[in-house]
Parts: structure tokens; C-alpha cells; sequence
């Protein structure tokens, strides 16, 4: 029989085509590493890698091999999630992947309250875009997901937490529309964060904002540095209630105006469609639920 030790080696190999690589991702010797390749390839004999000089190809058999070596991988996981969910749902590790139009407003509160009311819980965190996140779950890299809804995806369960309203954020230098009207916009004023980000989709949808020529051709990489180009009088922006404290603390030179109860988009918790850690996964969702609340009393 393969070990599991062999099938991450595999999956690692493929992961990075680079031997010293691979190697140094699964924490072994280059030297080890190749040896358990080789032992793989004599053990089911075939070749499941091309050696040409530096690079390394995959072979179609090995291709092949390495979907079932996920497959088989992602089973064993799910072995020990049920094995952990019977002693205590939360504890163990839980692989936690945000997107950044959450994490810089959540993530602080939330490691430090799950550390206080569950000691053996070990929380791993990853923060990338929506797309990233969603091939990584699938892929066995990560258990849950913390993200804006609506947003389609496959193979998954979800879990809605609460609405997260969109602000209208602006200098008060700057001209714009009586009643926020984002048709009556100046061309090109609106300025968004870049393709790729759900929050640009979002505010978009959530704001009625049909004509795209009041977009602006500049988009940002992160909600700060939108926000500084708001501040600068280069344009207006849709923002997020979790991102306003934050804002209000560091620029408070631009002006915020709430859009209405109808434009927001929804936070949730998304995960594989049947993981074992229902429950752990609710709880953490309860946890972040509870910090809402707190922060919006104070």
C-alpha cells in the first residue's frame, strides 16, 4: 500500500514542479523527498514524473494519480474532522480562509475571543480573494470560508451571518448629486476597488449603479487605498458598515451618508458540502454574530 507520507509528496510535486520546492513544502530533505518519489513510481510501476534538466513535468499517468491522491487525501481529513467533531467540536486545527474586505475589520476580535473561550482550538488563516478561496476549499487546503454573499459557488454549503449595509463615502469638496443618485454622478467619478474583488460587484449591484460610465477608470487594490483617494477629492466610493469605524478613526475628513436598508451585501460562512464540523463551523459563526453585537452597542 501507498502511505499518505507518498501521496502528499505527490501532490506537493505537482503542486510546485520543482523538486527543492515540493521538498521544502512538505518540511523534508530534497534528497528524502526524491527517494519517496521514486519508491512511489517502483511501487506502482510507473513513471509519474518527466526529469529534464531542472524542470519537472508531470506525466499523464501521474496527472491522474495526483486527482485521486487529493480525492484520497481529502478522505482520510475528513476521518480525523469526524473523529475530532466526537470529542470536542471545537478543537484541532480549522483552516480559515477571508477575503480582505472582512478580514482587517473582523479577524483581530474573533482569533482573540477563540483563543479565550476555546484554548484547543487552532485557528489557521488565509487571506485571498473569493475565487482563490473557493478552488482552495474544494481542494482540501481549507475547511470554512468567511465571505460576502450572494456569490456563486459550487460543492458548498452556507451559512448567512448578518447584513453588512453599503455607505456612500465622500469629501465634502468633491461635487455630487442631491440625493445620492448614482445616475447623476459626474462621469467617471465612482471610484472601485479591481476586478476580482466581490465588494466591486457588490456595491455595483446593491447601489443601482447601471451606468457605467460614472465608474471610474482607476480602480484600487485594497479599501484603504480607496479611501485614501477619496479623501485626495479624486472621486466617491461604496463602502461597507464593517470598514466605517475603521474609516471614521483615520480619515475623518471624508463624509459618510448610509445608503438605505435595501443596499448591503450579506456576510456568511461558506464550507465543503459534507464536512463533519457542522457544528464548530455554527459556533464560530455564533462567535462572530456575538462581536457584531457587542460593537454595535458600544
Amino acid at each position: 500500500m501507498l502511505s499518505t507520507k507518498q501521496l502528499r509528496y505527490l501532490v506537493s510535486l505537482a503542486q510546485f514542479s520543482h523538486f527543492g520546492r515540493a521538498a521544502e513544502n512538505c518540511f523534508v530533505s530534497q534528497s528524502a523527498f526524491s527517494i519517496a518519489i521514486k519508491e512511489l513510481e517502483d511501487r506502482l510501476g510507473v513513471q509519474v514524473v518527466d526529469r529534464t534538466n531542472r524542470q519537472v513535468t508531470m506525466t499523464p499517468i501521474g496527472l491522474d494519480l495526483v486527482v485521486q491522491a487529493k480525492k484520497v487525501l481529502l478522505e482520510l481529513e475528513r476521518m480525523q474532522e469526524l473523529a475530532t467533531a466526537a470529542k470536542d467540536p471545537l478543537s484541532g486545527p480549522i483552516k480559515l480562509g477571508v477575503i480582505p474586505t472582512i478580514a482587517p475589520y473582523v479577524l483581530a476580535d474573533f482569533v482573540a475571543e477563540c483563543q479565550s473561550r476555546h484554548p484547543n482550538l487552532q485557528l489557521y488563516i488565509r487571506e485571498d480573494l473569493t475565487a482563490n478561496l473557493h478552488a482552495a476549499l474544494l481542494d482540501g487546503q481549507l475547511d470554512l470560508l468567511l465571505l460576502a454573499l450572494p456569490m456563486p459557488m459550487r460543492a458548498v454549503e452556507q451559512l448567512v451571518l448578518f447584513k453588512d449595509p453599503f455607505y456612500f463615502a465622500y469629501h465634502p469638496d468633491y461635487p455630487i448629486s442631491e440625493g445620492l443618485n448614482p445616475e447623476e454622478m459626474i462621469d467617471d467619478s465612482v471610484m472601485l476597488l479591481e476586478e476580482g474583488h466581490c465588494l466591486r460587484d457588490h456595491a455595483l449591484a446593491a447601489c443601482n449603479l447601471h451606468n457605467r460610465n460614472k465608474v471610474s477608470g482607476f480602480s484600487a487594490t485594497s479599501l484603504a487605498t480607496l479611501v485614501q483617494m477619496v479623501a485626495s477629492r479624486l472621486g466617491v466610493t461604496y463602502l461597507p458598515e464593517l470598514s466605517i469605524a475603521s474609516l471614521k478613526q483615520n480619515y475623518p475628513c471624508i463624509s459618510i451618508e448610509p445608503m438605505g436598508e435595501d443596499h448591503y451585501r450579506e456576510i456568511g460562512l461558506v464550507w465543503r458540502k459534507g464536512s463533519a464540523r457542522l457544528e464548530a463551523f455554527h459556533a464560530l459563526g455564533d462567535i462572530i454574530c456575538q462581536l457584531k453585537e457587542r460593537k454595535q452597542c458600544k
